[in-house]
């Protein structure tokens, strides 16, 4: 990643995605190094539960694994194209034309995954958007996102073009989510069984309170 000593290309990660959706699909691994992350993620949640993937993308790998393990999904991508993409292959799943910084869709989650997308958003973006995702989440729910190691912004070319992207600060992650009531369970920077991803894992409190 280059860091933006000035100020970086914020071209909508929407439209980004809309461009180079067929080459995304085709480049993103199915390797599944995420596995290990997402059987924490998934281990409390009921047999059956409900999992909201944000940036869901063509459903590969991560809604094609939960479901395989017998959750129900509902993804959320801005890209029409992904979504054709998710919908041939896994009918069975719901798959919603949205956006997460205009999150609403009226229900509660047992978890919620937001990989590799909430780090697209600006700063002030992510903020928001965290509280919507909030929102979403069932008492107990866990909730699993990436970010950057340190808070800033930075461009990663990606495609022949730049790919924003930007993060705040470990600490300030962590008080945004005590503040909706979620405990960290575990949080990696860097880490390098997961294609070198920071990544959290948080659940909310069972009876759903948020912290003073």
């Amino acid at each position: 990643m280059i860091p933006a000593s000035v100020e970086p290309s914020h071209r909508d990660p929407v439209d980004f995605y809309a461009d180079h959706a067929l080459a995304f699909d085709a480049a993103r691994s199915r390797s599944l190094e995420e596995r290990a992350w997402l059987d924490a993620f998934l281990a409390p949640v009921p047999a059956g539960g409900h999992v909201l993937d944000l940036g869901c993308g063509s459903g590969e790998p991560m809604a094609a694994y939960m479901l395989a393990r017998g959750m129900r999904v509902t993804g959320v991508d801005p890209s029409a194209a992904l979504l054709a993409l998710a919908r041939s292959r896994f009918p069975q799943a719901r798959w919603v034309a949205g956006d997460m910084r205009t999150l609403e869709l009226g229900m509660r989650f047992d978890a919620i995954l937001a990989w590799d997308s909430l780090f697209h958003l600006t700063r002030d973006a992510q903020r928001a958007a965290i509280a919507r995702i909030a929102d979403h989440a069932a008492p107990g729910s866990t909730f699993m996102f990436t970010s950057g190691g340190e808070e800033g912004e930075a461009i990663n070319p990606m495609f022949g073009e730049p790919l924003y992207h930007a993060s705040l600060e470990p600490d300030e992650y962590r008080a945004l989510l005590a503040a909706r009531g979620f405990h960290v369970l575990r949080h990696v920077a860097g880490d390098a069984h997961c294609g070198g991803r920071t990544i959290w894992l948080a659940q909310r409190a069972p009876n759903g309170e948020l912290d003073d």
